[in-house]
């Protein structure tokens, strides 16, 4: 099959070669070897090459901590292939396309055969001062992201999300412009009584909603936006239809200033819930109406990233990433009445006894022309609370501790 895909897009951009009705393709991509040591367990994605938090605190008979363990591995399967449609105009509306792989699927837990999965297809339409992306793209609020080259590009520490969209964008002049998104749910989704799934936006009928105002100038680029997202956890309670509804609203901040060789990047969001962004929050019930229907109330976390690079031969990094978890907006429901709260739904990739995160993560890239090589030592650090979720503030305050992982982290990587 990917033999097949392969000959396909080649076959194809030989033709557009020749054609002067056709866009002009090209193809490119990536081959990318991680090799990583963990000194620590930690909740991380396929491969364990997406790192998110260090596991709590495990004791076992023996009273050592189970979770204080050194892991190992290294692959090439987030090694990418894209192409590009681009050239083609009609009636003024300039006209262009990409899609884009990798090979990041297909494995259970650190086991298994690699297979391609989609990253990214989308169409673009321009012309004077507006322009559409329509299809699979990165979420407005994730598109700008640090200068680290570990798979999590910042994550938890900032939103990360691919996603079904169509998004307008419109320059008004002196270096302002607007963008406004429709987007929807497919690999990255909201957390709910099902597990993390999109049928709560499915059932809810309403696309996720995103609005900002962009500035750049010269060096200097700024944006500021707010996203809207309204699901229904819930179609019935048991044989009788419910209209349960959470609706959050979510701001942020992105600045960047960029001069020759120099690099100042920073973001920061106040999320409510957030899960479905890689973020660390959630929901929960708040109150049992009379008719069986759930009011709910959405968890606040403020997370927030900056990078600082220099150089262009050999580059130097450092990352710096902050959350924290405020609790949830209103008391949660507790029906048996022991303090804890009975339905609270939160991220997949993180622990809602979770108080803090923080990381550093120094960075050093030599780049070799099309060869990259890298060298990575990302510190995360996590303030865990020990028992459950407390009904009155959606917070673990008990017995607070730390726990840290050591990830060091090298790279080579080829484009072309």
């Amino acid at each position: 099959m990917k033999k097949t895909l392969l000959s396909a897009l080649a076959a194809f951009a030989c033709i557009a070669g020749f054609a002067q009705d056709r866009p002009h393709v090209e193809v490119h991509g990536f081959v990318r070897n991680y090799f990583t040591l963990d000194t620590r367990n930690t909740l991380a994605g396929t491969e364990d090459f997406f790192s998110y938090v260090p596991y709590d605190r495990n004791y076992g008979t023996d009273g050592n901590d189970l979770n204080t363990t050194t892991t190992f591995r290294f692959a090439a399967l987030t090694s990418r292939l894209w192409v590009e449609a681009k050239g083609y105009e009609f009636e003024g509306i300039k006209m262009g396309a990409r899609i884009e792989a990798d090979f990041y699927a297909g494995l259970s837990g650190s086991t298994g055969t690699a297979t391609m999965r989609l990253r990214q297809a989308f169409v673009t339409l321009n012309k004077n001062s507006w322009g559409f992306k329509i299809g699979q793209a990165w979420h407005p609020m994730a598109a700008d992201m640090p200068d680290v080259f570990s798979l999590n590009t910042g994550s938890p520490f900032g939103p990360f999300s691919r996603t079904p969209q169509v998004t307008f964008e419109s320059t008004l002049g002196s270096g302002v412009s607007i963008t406004a998104s429709a987007l929807w749910q497919m690999q990255y989704t909201s957390a709910g009584p099902e597990g993390a799934s999109a049928n709560y936006i499915k059932y809810g009928c309403t696309p996720e909603l995103y609005a900002g105002l962009n500035y750049t100038t010269g060096k200097f680029l700024a944006r500021v936006g707010v996203d809207m997202l309204s699901i229904k956890p819930r179609r019935n309670n048991g044989d009788v239809k419910v209209s349960d509804r959470i609706t959050t609203v979510s701001p942020f901040l992105y600045l960047q200033y960029k001069s020759k060789d120099f690099s100042a990047k920073f973001k920061t969001i106040y999320a409510q819930a957030g899960e479905h962004m890689n973020l660390n929050g959630g929901y929960g019930v708040s109150s049992v109406n009379s008719d069986g229907s759930y009011t709910y109330t959405p968890s606040s976390n403020w997370s927030s990233w900056m990078s600082l690079a220099y150089g262009r031969r050999v580059q130097g990094i450092l990352f710096f990433g902050y959350v924290r978890n405020f609790g949830t907006k209103d008391a949660l429901y507790d029906g048996d009445g022991d303090g804890y709260a009975d339905k609270y739904y939160f991220s997949k990739n993180s622990f809602s006894n979770i108080n803090r995160l923080f990381r550093a993560t120094p960075t050093v890239i030599w780049n070799l022309g099309k060869l990259a090589l890298g060298l990575e030592w990302e510190i995360t650090t996590a303030q865990y609370g020990t028992g459950s979720v407390s009904a009155k503030n959606g917070l673990s305050e008990d017995g607070l501790h730390w726990v840290t992982n050591n990830r060091i982290q090298a790279m080579v990587k080829y484009t072309f």
